[in-house]
C-alpha cells in the first residue's frame, strides 16, 4: 500500500509506556464493544464482564511483540487515520446526510483506560462510543501475521478501518439503536459485519486515489476471514458454535468487505437486514 505520503492525522495520541493505575469507565454498549473484541484474539469476553485485565496478559509498558520500529507503526498509522478521516469526511455528508467528526486514534502498550472501562492488549483493538476513540496496541498487528496469518500493511490498515467504521455507526446513531436493543447476538454480528463493510468502502476510494498495489485486496480480505468467529473457535476451542458467534463467520466477513470495497456505498451495506 502506498500510504507514505498521506497527510498525518492530528487525532492521534500516543499513551504508549504510559502504564499506571486504570480507572472503570462507563458501560453499556462500550462494555459490550470491549467484549465483542474480545473474540478477536479468541477470549472469553465473559472474563471482561467480570474483572480487568489479567495481569499475566498484559506486556510489560514499553514493550512491542512488533518488529516494526515504533515511529513508522506511528507513521502508518497516523496515516491511515488521515486517510479515514478525509475520506470518510466527503462520504457521510453525501451518502448519510450526517456532519462528520473525526475520532481519536489512541496508541497505547499493554493496558489502558478508555470511557467503556479497563482494556488490555489481549483484547485486540477496539472502539469506544464514550469517548468516541479507537484504542490499538501496535503488538496486534505482530499477531495479525504471526498467529491469523494475515500479514500486510494493508491487512492493517483494515483493522483500522473496521474500528473507524464503529465510530461511523456511533455518528449515524447505529450503536445507540443496539444498545437500546439489550444484548442479542444476531445484532452484534450485524454491528461488526456493517464495520467490515464501511471498511471496504474505504478500501474502494483508497483504490480509486492509487493507494493500493497489487495483492492489497486478497490481504484485507485473508484478514477479515483470519478473524471470523469460526476460524477463531476452531483454533481455539477445536469446534464452532454458530449461536455464540459476535463478529461473523469467515464467509461473512469476507463478503461484506468485498461488498463495499465494490460499490462505495453505504447503502450497499445494510447488515441489519
Amino acid at each position: 500500500m502506498r500510504w507514505s505520503d498521506l497527510r498525518q492525522s492530528s487525532n492521534v495520541e500516543d499513551r504508549r509506556g504510559m502504564g499506571g493505575p486504570m480507572m472503570i469507565g462507563g458501560g453499556g454498549l462500550g462494555v459490550l464493544v470491549l467484549a465483542l473484541a474480545v473474540w478477536l484474539c479468541g477470549g472469553d469476553p465473559s472474563q471482561l464482564l467480570q474483572s480487568g485485565p489479567n495481569g499475566s496478559e498484559v506486556p510489560q509498558p514499553g514493550q512491542t511483540a512488533n518488529r516494526v520500529s515504533p515511529d513508522q507503526n506511528r507513521k502508518f498509522a497516523g496515516a491511515i487515520e488521515g486517510n479515514l478521516e478525509d475520506t470518510w469526511k466527503q462520504i457521510l455528508p453525501q451518502q448519510a446526510h450526517v456532519q462528520f467528526r473525526p475520532p481519536v486514534l489512541s496508541l497505547y502498550t499493554g493496558q489502558v483506560a478508555s470511557a467503556c472501562g479497563n482494556a488490555s492488549a489481549a483484547m485486540g483493538p477496539f472502539y469506544c462510543p464514550g469517548d468516541r476513540k479507537l484504542y490499538l496496541d501496535f503488538a496486534f498487528f505482530d499477531e495479525l501475521r504471526r498467529e491469523f496469518k494475515a500479514p500486510g500493511d494493508f491487512a492493517q490498515a483494515y483493522v483500522i478501518a473496521h474500528e473507524f467504521g464503529h465510530h461511523i455507526q456511533n455518528l449515524v446513531g447505529t450503536m445507540d439503536k443496539v444498545q437500546r436493543a439489550g444484548e442479542n447476538n444476531r445484532l452484534s454480528v450485524a454491528l461488526e459485519l456493517q464495520a467490515d463493510c464501511y471498511a471496504g468502502i474505504w478500501g474502494y476510494y483508497a483504490q480509486k486515489q492509487n493507494l493500493l498495489e497489487a495483492g492489497d485486496a486478497e490481504e484485507a480480505l485473508r484478514a477479515a476471514s483470519s478473524v471470523g468467529d469460526d476460524m477463531i473457535q476452531k483454533r481455539t476451542q477445536g469446534y464452532v458454535v454458530p449461536e455464540s458467534f459476535t463478529h461473523g463467520s469467515a464467509q461473512q466477513r469476507m463478503q461484506w468487505f468485498t461488498r463495499g470495497f465494490q460499490s462505495g456505498q453505504m447503502s450497499q451495506c445494510q447488515t441489519f437486514r
